[in-house]
């Protein structure tokens, strides 16, 4: 069996169902919310058209090799992240992200990053075939497992009473080990930012389907920071209102 293919295979699918998870999240925190049902289906057809755009895009881009030129800096995998993280800072601040975020359980955002363990633990299997190197795992410097570990316990605390500073906490060290792994990921990587010399060098996130591991899944849990740390300043704004008017 082709060594790739496996892993391969095990990405390819969890990309799929993480990102049918958040569609069907969002078809479900719409319905919580005042917004219109026309424009809540218009929404719906919006995300879904621009996530099958990205995804088809970043596809035949990786398929023509256009990520696995690595003699250019920034090296180009590191687009598929720095791209979505922009387009998820302008949407956060949108006023109908804000209704929606009011809408549903604090801890809905927090439960969704439990999918950061099977990332952990398809790139270990990934290294034990020699396909990536020892650093992007846990058994190097790679402690972003942690963030689906304690995803569990903190959302099983949301459930029950609001955590403000418990979820702040929270979404901070997610980012802190999110932006380890990336610094890790592109210091292996054959460009004159090398640092980690030992064999094989990070080339296998430009490649289809591990293109996706970028694109799609840390995307995905940049995204959930993100809006939850939006989340969680409106909160702690409305709370704040709240106390004024009594």
């Amino acid at each position: 069996m082709e060594p790739k293919l496996l892993p391969a295979v095990l990405l390819s699918a969890l990309s799929l169902i993480c990102l049918m998870v958040v569609m069907r999240g969002l078809q479900i925190a719409l319905t919580k919310t005042t917004i219109a049902p026309a424009r809540q289906k218009n929404l719906i057809v919006t995300t879904y058209s621009i996530v099958a755009v990205w995804v088809l895009l970043v596809g035949i881009l990786s398929l023509n090799g256009f990520f696995s030129d690595f003699s250019k800096l920034p090296p180009r995998p590191l687009w598929v992240i720095l791209i979505p993280t922009v387009c998820f800072l302008i949407i956060a601040f949108r006023r109908t992200t804000g209704e929606i975020l009011l809408a549903i359980p604090p801890h809905w955002l927090v439960a969704m990053q439990t999918f950061r363990i099977l990332v952990e633990i398809l790139l270990w299997k990934t290294f034990m075939l020699n396909l990536l190197p020892i650093q992007m795992t846990f058994e190097g410097s790679n402690f972003d497992g942690l963030s689906g570990l304690l995803a569990v316990p903190v959302a099983m605390i949301l459930s029950k009473k609001w955590a403000p500073k418990l979820l702040l906490v929270f979404n901070l060290v997610g980012l802190l080990l999110l932006l380890n792994i990336l610094v890790i990921a592109v210091l292996s990587m054959p460009t004159p930012l090398r640092y980690f010399l030992n064999e094989p060098p990070n080339t296998l996130v430009g490649e289809f389907p591990f293109i996706y591991l970028g694109a799609v899944l840390v995307a995905i849990a940049q995204a959930l920071h993100i809006f939850s740390l939006r989340q969680w300043w409106l909160l702690r704004k409305r709370d704040a209102m709240l106390q004024e008017q009594e």
